[in-house]
């Protein structure tokens, strides 16, 4: 491991609103933000800048970027110092271990902002808005949170509208390409790293508001997405 990696590795655990691997967390972030305003996860956050993006936006909420990326991390938690951003903390673990972190109810809202779209037909469970990662957000989303996915991969994007209409999910915003919409909304301007390279190389920017509800406790469905998705899949 590089020295400026050691360094902000030893930087972090310094951090009190950085969280590695934490203990009894669920049902415990009234205590960590002292307060109990809405709490908003941002997954794979990376750098962090939607979490940061949104705390300066909404200072009467709460908000969490999530990675398993400490370097990563540390871009985040280094900005929310320097800004004085009390309602921003950011914990360190796999995406798929965030039910032990929060309690039924306990969160509001979801962004997934341009996470790995996992092309590849042998990670199609990998990807963030696959059922088996929703239902583990339904276990500790409040009856009616919201999840928003803003990507430039046009697969991950169709396949998340697949999924909203296989499991019958409520779809509240689809815009195929947010470059094209002259609405302002504050949340939809802020920019990630990720987003600025365009890696897909769509030049677009795709963006689905849905909500959860019983449709997507039927796991029986889930042969026929994997069935629906081989079309799309980049073979190994």
């Amino acid at each position: 491991m590089g020295q400026k990696k050691l360094i902000r590795f030893a930087e972090l655990e310094s951090f009190p609103h950085v969280l590695q691997f934490p203990e009894h967390m669920a049902g415990q972030w009234k205590e960590h933000f002292l307060n109990d305003r809405p709490l908003t996860l941002e997954l794979a956050c990376g750098k962090g800048e939607y979490a940061i993006g949104l705390a300066r936006l909404y200072p009467n909420r709460n908000f969490i970027g999530i990675d398993i990326k400490g370097n990563r991390l540390w871009v985040g938690a280094k900005i929310a110092q320097q800004e004085g951003l009390h309602n921003v903390a950011f914990l360190r673990t796999q995406i798929d271990r965030i039910g032990e972190y929060f309690a039924p109810g306990e969160v509001e809202e979801i962004w997934i902002t341009f996470p790995d779209p996992q092309l590849r037909w042998s990670k199609l469970k990998k990807r963030l808005t696959h059922p088996k990662f929703l239902r583990l957000y339904r276990s500790f989303l409040i009856p009616g949170g919201k999840i928003h996915l803003k990507t430039d991969s046009p697969d991950l994007y169709a396949f998340t509208k697949l999924v909203i209409e296989l499991y019958q999910l409520e779809l509240l915003r689809d815009i195929p390409d947010l470059h094209t919409i002259e609405e302002k909304i504050p949340e939809w301007q802020i920019q990630t790293h990720y987003e600025s390279l365009d890696i897909a190389g769509s030049n677009r920017i795709h963006y689905l508001c849905f909500k959860l509800n019983d449709g997507i406790s039927n796991q029986d469905l889930d042969s026929l997405l994997k069935e629906k998705s081989r079309t799309h899949a980049i073979p190994e």
